[in-house]
C-alpha cells in the first residue's frame, strides 16, 4: 500500500441479496471505495486470486449459493491472505464461538451506511 493517498482502497463486497449488493456498493463507491462484486464466496476466492489489490473483505454471513457461508469465507480469507482485514455483516444474529478468524469485525444488519463505511474505514487504519 505504497500509493494510499493517490489509489482509492479496493473492496471485495460479497453479498447473495442483490439489492442489498446495489446499495452496499453504491454506498462504499460514494464513500471512495474501489468495489468489487461477488455474489458468493465461491466467486469471492476467484476475485482474490485474480485481485492481489484487494485490501479488505466485506461479506454476508448466510449465502445459499456457492460452498460455503461467509463465517468460512472469513477464515479461509484470513489463513490464505492474513493481511486482509475481514467485515462479516448479517441480520441472522451474532457470531458464535469460533465463527470469526481473530481480527475479523463484525456488524448486524441492518445497518446504516454511515457505519458500514466508518467501519469499512477503520478496519483498513487497524490492518495499516
Amino acid at each position: 500500500m505504497t500509493e494510499e493517498s493517490s489509489a482509492p482502497p479496493v473492496v471485495l463486497l460479497v453479498e447473495d441479496d442483490g439489492l442489498l449488493l446495489m446499495e452496499a456498493s453504491d454506498t462504499l463507491a460514494e464513500a471512495g471505495f474501489d468495489v468489487l462484486e461477488a455474489p458468493h464466496a465461491d466467486k469471492a476466492l476467484a476475485v482474490l486470486k485474480d485481485r492481489p489489490d484487494v485490501e479488505i473483505l466485506m461479506t454476508d454471513v448466510d449465502m445459499p449459493m456457492g460452498s460455503m457461508d461467509g463465517f468460512a469465507l472469513a477464515r479461509v480469507v484470513a489463513h490464505r491472505w492474513p493481511e486482509i482485514p475481514v467485515l462479516i455483516v448479517s441480520g441472522m444474529g451474532t457470531p458464535g464461538p469460533g465463527d470469526m478468524p481473530e481480527g475479523a469485525r463484525f456488524i448486524p444488519k441492518p445497518y446504516a451506511p454511515t457505519m458500514l463505511v466508518r467501519t469499512l474505514k477503520a478496519c483498513l487504519k487497524r490492518a495499516a
